[in-house]
């Protein structure tokens, strides 16, 4: 990338959470961007995550995202501090867990030691920041007040009046980016009328590293496996009802979770506080302008019930930082087209996954017994198939698709 004596920084990265650190962290690891100047611009000071308990947002980590993780010099500060799961168990409100039309995936099915990792997103963010890779890169602590571009360079107004010249600015700043909304970009999709609500629970019986998901009318119902051997729920649900279970006491709540979960893992108790989540599905028309490119929330949000959230922000920031260093290499002057190489890759892999989702969604809230009947002869199909359940670990291990070389050949990029 070509740089005047007038730029300050060769990329300004405009967020410093999981995504927007980690392609910070990737882009100042790569040796075919060495020579670059890069700034994070994050208003809020990380929290460092605490010992004597578990933070109530947790992610489930994929292998593609371990791999990318590992090439951040995250993974190491990480991989004793989640809980791997081996299996996961997804049924029908009209079904039960062990019956025939319940799907049962298994790492074992495709030669994986897991499928992935339950993980506190504190915890991932601070090793990112903890990253030997980071020590190059410059941290501003300060808010994004104004966006201006122009052939020489992308201007950067900050909230404490200070203005940074740089060549690309990325916007990895969520679902509300200010990025985003100062260029101008619109975006797709809808809210869910559904609220997430998560809690730590304990459990009668032990979780078994597995993942369980059970699809109710107004949303499907999740317990997670955490370290400690507690497990993280996470149940979508109307509004209303997420506020009546926010509200409720620790028995009551407690009580209607056990039934929820059709007592899959016994009777569970309330061990944490609780917390609600609006959710919806929204794409940005554009991921990129010239010398502007999203990443992670800022581009795409996602309906959790696959855990793909920050799995295909992750994805984002490899793929980005994979078509700029290639253009460096290649002599490419950077400009536009570049960056487009990297809005196609990654807005039809994320549109896939989006549409993949919310197909999902609704076919397991649609309430009509015939409709209800031919999805759980659909389970049926899918667990007497072994190639297709094999494809679907695969997607949800993060090894299918159009994928960065920092995923398929771990170690061998730069």
């Amino acid at each position: 990338m070509a740089t005047g004596k007038r730029l300050d920084f060769d990329v300004v990265v405009i967020g410093g959470g999981m995504v927007g650190l980690c392609f910070a962290a990737l882009a100042a690891q790569d040796e075919r961007l060495q020579s670059w100047r890069i700034a994070i611009v994050e208003p809020t000071a990380a929290t460092p995550p605490r010992e004597d308990r578990v933070d109530l947002r947790v992610s489930a980590l994929s292998r593609a995202s371990e791999r990318i993780l590992r090439a951040a010099d995250a993974w190491p500060a990480l991989v004793d501090q989640g809980c791997p799961y081996s299996d996961m168990v997804v049924w029908d409100a009209a079904s039960q867990s062990d019956a025939w039309d319940a799907l049962h995936f298994t790492a074992a099915e495709t030669g994986e030691a897991d499928l992935g990792h339950i993980v506190e997103n504190v915890r991932v963010q601070w090793a990112l920041l903890e990253s030997r890779h980071l020590r190059s890169v410059t941290h501003i602590r300060a808010g994004l007040e104004a966006l201006a571009f122009d052939e020489d360079a992308a201007r950067v107004t900050l909230s404490d009046g200070r203005r940074l010249a740089c060549s690309l600015v990325v916007g990895a700043d969520g679902g509300q980016s200010r990025t985003r909304e100062l260029c101008g970009i619109g975006r797709g999709g809808w809210t869910y009328g559904q609220t997430a609500v998560v809690a730590h629970l304990r459990a009668e019986r032990p979780h078994r590293h597995t993942a369980w998901q059970r699809f109710l009318p107004d949303g499907p119902l999740a317990l997670l496996p955490l370290r400690d051997g507690r497990v993280s729920l996470v149940w979508t649900t109307s509004p209303d009802a997420a506020r009546e279970l926010t509200a409720a006491s620790p028995a009551d709540f407690s009580r209607r979770v056990t039934e929820a979960s059709d007592r899959v893992l016994g009777m569970v108790e309330l061990d944490s506080e609780r917390a609600g989540y609006p959710l919806a599905l929204w794409h940005a028309r554009e991921y990129v302008r010239p010398r502007l490119a999203l990443v992670g929330d800022a581009a795409h949000t996602i309906h959790p019930l696959a855990g793909q959230g920050v799995n295909l922000g992750f994805l984002d920031s490899a793929a980005l930082v994979e078509v700029l260093a290639e253009s460096a290499a290649g002599g490419e002057p950077f400009g536009l087209r570049t960056l487009r190489r990297y809005a196609r890759w990654r807005r039809s892999e994320n549109a896939l996954m989006l549409g993949t989702t919310d197909t999902l969604n609704r076919l397991f809230g649609e309430r009509s017994v015939p409709v209800a009947a031919i999805r759980r002869l659909g389970l049926s199909l899918v667990t007497r198939q072994p190639l297709l359940r094999r494809a679907l670990v695969q997607r949800a291990l993060g090894l299918a698709g159009d994928l960065p070389a920092i995923v398929t050949h771990p170690g061998s990029v730069a």
